[in-house]
C-alpha cells in the first residue's frame, strides 16, 4: 500500500507559481479544481520560480519571460499569462528626476523580466545611457520595483514610469511579464485541466476580491479586473518574441 501511495506522489507535477497578488486568480482556480490533487504547488518570488525550473526542481513554473531562454526544453503550456495591455500599475521605474536625467538605476532582485524591460526601455525607448546596480546600499537616481511592494508607492516619488504603459508607447504591443513554462513534455490532458482551472479562477476574480485585504492608496479591483490582462494572445506572443530580441541587443 505504501508503495502505491509513494508512486502516486512521485507522479504529481511540481509547479512553482508567483506569490504576488497578480497570481491569486490562478491560485484561486487551481485550489478549487481537481488539478490541485495532481500537483505539488510552491509559491515563490519570480526569480526563484525561474531558478527552480532551470534546475529541474519543478516541472512547470510561472516564470519571468526573460528567463525562458535559460530553461532547457522550454515550452509554454498555458493559454494564460501575467500580462497587460498598456499600464499594469505594478511594474515601475520610480525616480525623483525625469527620465532624461537618470544616470543610475537600482534593479529589483526579485525579477529578471522587469529589470531587462527597464534596460530595454531606457536604451531603446527613452534613449538614455544609465548604469545599473544591484547594490542595496547604493543611492541611485531611480529604482526598478515590481509586484505588491509597489502598491501605494507612487506618492513617494516625483516620477513613476509604468513599464507596461511605456512598452505600449514604444512598440504598440501589450506585454507579457510571466508565462507558464514547462521544461519537459506535459500531457495534453493535464494542460487542458490546468487551463480550465486557470480560466475558472479568472472568472471568479470578484469573489476573490472579497477575500483579499484592502490596500491603502491602491485600487485592487481595478488592478485585478482591468490593469492585468491574462489571455496569452497572438499579440502577446509577438511582444514576447520582440522583447527577447531587444534583450539580445543589450
Amino acid at each position: 500500500m505504501m508503495e502505491n501511495v509513494r508512486g502516486k506522489r512521485e507522479l504529481k507535477i511540481k509547479i512553482s507559481a508567483v506569490a504576488y497578488t497578480n497570481t491569486k486568480p490562478f491560485i484561486y482556480g487551481i485550489e478549487r479544481s481537481e488539478v490541485i490533487n495532481q500537483i505539488d504547488l510552491s509559491l515563490d518570488i519570480p526569480s526563484d520560480c525561474a531558478t527552480k525550473l532551470i534546475h529541474n526542481q519543478v516541472d512547470i513554473g510561472l516564470i519571468p519571460i526573460a528567463a525562458i531562454p535559460f530553461v532547457p526544453n522550454a515550452n509554454i503550456v498555458s493559454d494564460y499569462c501575467i500580462g497587460s495591455v498598456g499600464a499594469v500599475n505594478s511594474v515601475f521605474i520610480f525616480s525623483n528626476v525625469a527620465v532624461s536625467a537618470i544616470k543610475t538605476v537600482k534593479l529589483d532582485p526579485q525579477s529578471r523580466t522587469s529589470n531587462k524591460l527597464a534596460e530595454v526601455l531606457l536604451k531603446f525607448h527613452f534613449k538614455v545611457d544609465v548604469r545599473f546596480t544591484t547594490d542595496e546600499e547604493e543611492q541611485t537616481d531611480a529604482i526598478v520595483l515590481i509586484g505588491d511592494r509597489t502598491f501605494g508607492c507612487k506618492q513617494h516619488f516625483a516620477f513613476a514610469y509604468d513599464m507596461g504603459e511605456e512598452w505600449m508607447k514604444f512598440t504598440g504591443l501589450p506585454f507579457v511579464y510571466a508565462a507558464w513554462v514547462a521544461n519537459k513534455e506535459i500531457s495534453s490532458a493535464f494542460v487542458a485541466d490546468f487551463n480550465t482551472a486557470l480560466k475558472f479562477g479568472l472568472a471568479h476574480r470578484k469573489e476573490l476580491l472579497k477575500e483579499l485585504p484592502t490596500v491603502l492608496n491602491f485600487d485592487l479591483a481595478d488592478y485585478l479586473l482591468y490593469k492585468l490582462d491574462f489571455e496569452f494572445t497572438t499579440d502577446k506572443r509577438k511582444a514576447l518574441n520582440l522583447f527577447l530580441k531587444y534583450v539580445a541587443q543589450l
